[in-house]
């Protein structure tokens, strides 16, 4: 558990994981420099119970404190957990019998609920829930990999020798859920997923997701393109970007600074025609059907399922 700057919300945090029915657990908490009594609270808990542990990080960030926590962990399975958020009652208990039942080469995760005790959530946190949550029910979490990260940060459980396998946090590769759960992926992890609610995660002005740059919208693309050159992208096959907006000009800008040739399509009649990075953008009916392609489409609209992707001789990357 890496925490920096977490005291307001601690108290809770810890007692969610005390209150576990799963009791055979040792917590590591990594402090990251923290400036409050973040420290002072962990260190009273770990007085109290032999299965806190305090450690301060010897770097600085989430992920050397993810590192740390790794290698000094005694446990067979792991898991992570943020510091302002709360466990469910079953959560270890539920992570674990899942890796039980299925055995090697699975990640367990479960349900997700946002709360906020300061404002009412916004759609988008209320959307995203949604749309993991239904991606962990029917176990189909990897499928939608290029569109967000799809297993939730706080809420997953895996072998420490899987974990170990897919080098997981030896890269310092923000976001580092998402990286994680493209390793997961390209490391052949199966989905254990639980329909229960097994973690509250908590939305606050001041998350670190809301507020550190190594989580811009920036940041995703440079994880997306990196890992779709590196294992999906076919030199045999035509390379299509689809859209013109702001997510797709920076999926153009990174595919040109790694010398990836591409067709560059929109629908978008404003756009066709002109040219961005150097690269001309061409009407979309354009596109030939019976040439095989791998197609990126960045465009957000739900309501976008375009024909011709209809073609068996498409396949199709939804990188929002």
């Amino acid at each position: 558990m890496p925490v920096k700057d977490a005291a307001s919300f601690l108290e809770e945090c810890i007692e969610s994981i005390k209150k576990q029915s799963y009791s055979n657990w040792e917590l590591i908490a990594i402090n990251d420099h923290s400036k409050d009594e973040s420290a002072a609270l962990i260190r009273a808990h770990a007085k109290k119970d032999a299965r806190i542990t305090l450690q301060n990080n010897n770097g600085k960030g989430i992920i050397p404190a993810l590192r740390l926590a790794l290698n000094i962990a005694k446990g067979s399975f792991i898991t992570r957990m943020d510091a302002d958020d709360k466990m469910a009652k079953t959560k270890l208990e539920e992570l674990l019998k899942l890796l039980l039942i299925n055995g090697d080469g699975f990640v367990s995760t479960g349900c997700v609920k946002y709360f906020s005790t300061e404002k009412k959530l916004n759609d988008g946190y209320i959307n995203y829930e949604n749309w993991i949550n239904g991606l962990t029910i029917s176990e189909t979490n990897f499928n939608a990999i290029y569109k967000e990260c799809v297993i939730p940060s706080p809420c997953w459980m895996i072998s420490k020798e899987n974990l170990k396998q897919i080098n997981a946090f030896n890269a310092s590769t923000y976001p580092e859920d998402y990286d994680l759960a493209f390793r997961m992926k390209y490391g052949k992890m199966k989905i254990a997923g639980s329909k229960k609610i097994l973690h509250h995660w908590r939305d606050y002005p001041q998350r670190t997701s809301r507020n550190d740059p190594n989580y811009s919208n920036n940041a995703f693309p440079i994880i997306k393109v990196h890992y779709f050159i590196r294992y999906e992208l076919s030199l045999k096959n035509e390379l299509i970007l689809w859209g013109a907006g702001k997510k797709a000009k920076a999926i153009a800008k990174l595919l040109i600074e790694k010398q990836i040739n591409f067709s560059w399509i929109t629908n978008n009649p404003k756009k066709i025609g002109k040219q961005i990075y150097g690269q001309l953008i061409k009407d979309s009916s354009s596109i030939n059907s019976n040439i095989n392609s791998q197609v990126i489409i960045a465009i957000a609209s739900k309501e976008f399922q375009p024909d011709f992707l209809k073609a068996t001789q498409q396949k199709v990357y939804r990188f929002c």
